[in-house]
């Protein structure tokens, strides 16, 4: 089967591609496509994200192992695309460059039948330019009544300039 995806950026401006992969691929082959389609030249670290219908992330998938011995990471390279996606799981986030924090929302649109005669991954239709930087990211935090004055309930928080520097730390 050929999995389709639309990989689009999160920008301002449309800028998308329409992308076909083999369901036997990994997500890794999947990084590079996207890595070619949208003409970045792969030196970057990047991540995939399990999302939901929100696009909320959830778990990460890593490029590379630096976890040390810690077994429970997915990686790109062992983790096939029908292993995580289907018809009711159809939805990824993408970062690429974690200093510049591309950011992509790829989408499973649709399972078909391989085509004979055509050469896998396909890309299918660009639409868009990437701009010349990775789009900037708002990030908001709970605003300071959220915390419900639970924070310095258990803290004496009035003779805090008082202490020398080292009862600060120690």
């Amino acid at each position: 089967m050929v999995y389709r995806f639309r990989v689009i950026l999160d920008a301002d401006e449309d800028v998308f591609r329409d992308i076909e992969m083999l369901q036997e691929s990994t997500l890794e082959d999947l990084h590079n496509t996207i890595v070619q389609s949208f003409g970045f030249d792969g030196t970057e670290m990047a991540s995939f994200y399990i999302s939901d219908e929100e696009w909320n992330q959830g778990e990460e998938i890593h490029q590379f192992d630096m976890s040390g011995n810690d077994t429970s990471i997915k990686l790109m390279n062992e983790t096939s695309l029908d292993s995580i996606l289907s018809e009711k799981q159809t939805k990824l986030i993408y970062v690429y460059d974690f200093l510049k924090m591309w950011t992509f929302f790829v989408e499973l649109g649709q399972i078909a039948d391989i085509e004979e005669g055509r050469d896998y991954p396909n890309l299918m239709y660009v639409h868009g330019q990437i701009p010349d930087n990775a789009p900037e990211k708002e990030f908001k935090g709970e605003t300071e009544g959220s915390l419900n004055g639970d924070f310095d309930d258990d803290f004496d928080v009035d003779g805090y300039d008082d202490f020398e520097f080292d009862e600060n730390w120690n």
